[in-house]
């Protein structure tokens, strides 16, 4: 492993996981990811960035190829498997993240700080729209947990539907107050406001 400490993603996270499961192949990692719906926490709609953060981890001493396996009608894949250091890595990362919010840049707010660039009537629309979709996460993911399967394994998508509904009735009460008139604007107030604390 190199001197330095190896770069923290959340790929790499599950990739590692994954590994102290059990050794497999870069292809049945992805399935497995999207089977198990992580690939709502990892981007691995393309396999070569699973193939990318394995080579990573590789390089950085975390994981190790461990032979070959051949399923029937396939061609022959590396196995891989976690190393000491990947694993010790690997929980290291855990009781970091767990504890310390991360410095995260998600689009979404990113967008309400801009609101005033549009009218307040097409802001309605669009978020309506979002509403919609995120309903549509929602019911997806209370759909998807397998009848029986114990909590400690569904606990990621019980917090993605906790912020999902937070998110809901938040976007609910915006689009009330956008509907009422509780929320509006117009280049008037946006020039005062400039004007008063631009």
């Amino acid at each position: 492993m190199t001197s330095a400490e190896p770069r923290r993603s959340t790929l790499a996270m599950v990739l590692l996981a994954l590994l102290v499961e059990a050794p497999t192949h870069p292809y049945r990692m992805q399935q497995m990811i999207k089977e198990r719906g992580q690939d709502q926490l990892v981007n691995v709609a393309q396999r070569n960035s699973v193939y990318q953060a394995l080579d990573r981890l590789v390089r950085d001493g975390l994981a190790r190829p461990g032979g070959t396996a051949r399923e029937a009608g396939r061609p022959e894949r590396t196995v891989y498997e976690v190393t000491e250091a990947g694993a010790a890595t690997l929980r290291r990362w855990l009781t970091d993240m767990l504890p310390v919010p991360a410095r995260e840049f998600p689009e979404f707010p990113a967008a309400l700080a801009f609101l005033p660039i549009l009218r307040p009537a097409e802001v309605r629309e669009l978020l309506e729209r979002r509403v919609a979709a995120q309903a549509e996460r929602l019911a997806q993911i209370e759909r998807q947990a397998p009848p029986g399967l114990p909590r400690l394994f569904l606990i990621e998508d019980e917090y993605r539907a906790a912020m999902l509904r937070a998110e809901l009735a938040w976007l609910r009460a915006l689009t009330e107050d956008l509907a009422a008139g509780r929320l509006d604007w117009d280049e008037h107030l946006i020039a005062e406001t400039l004007a008063e604390f631009g």
